[in-house]
């Protein structure tokens, strides 16, 4: 993962920004745009395989896990951007993380608040994988 800029040096724009454009990317999950969407082997392994519409049916059901996710509170989401959340799919523990990426992917996002300078790329894993 890209070093990120720390809260207290980021631009203005604030993290109210952030989460709108953080809820935009999980809420078009399934067309993120510039932006990105990753999983980890320990989620494609629940999931199992999609050929064919194998396993469609759960990777509809992790993504909408994902997309409909709205537990924030200050314990898990302090600074306010909706970056990161966790959830129970198929019996284990997984989580979703966004990392704030500059255009090319070489380096962090100078503004994460900046959606023409910054691709936002979700990760969705099993919690034992991070």
């Amino acid at each position: 993962m890209a070093k990120q800029t720390p809260q207290s040096e980021r631009p203005e724009g604030g993290p109210r920004k952030i989460a709108r454009l953080n809820d935009w990317l999980r809420e078009h999950i399934t067309s993120p745009g510039a932006n990105r969407v990753v999983m980890t082997a320990g989620i494609a392994a629940l999931i199992g395989d999609v050929t064919l519409f194998r396993g469609f049916h759960k990777r509809a059901e992790l993504m909408r896990a994902v997309r409909d996710f709205d537990a924030f509170d200050h314990g898990n989401d302090p600074y306010g951007e909706h970056d990161m959340g966790s959830f129970e799919f198929d019996g284990t523990s997984c989580m979703w993380k966004i990392d704030y990426y500059n255009r090319d992917l070489s380096a962090g996002s100078e503004d994460p608040a900046d959606s023409f300078q910054t691709v936002r790329v979700l990760t969705i894993m099993r919690a034992d994988e991070r």
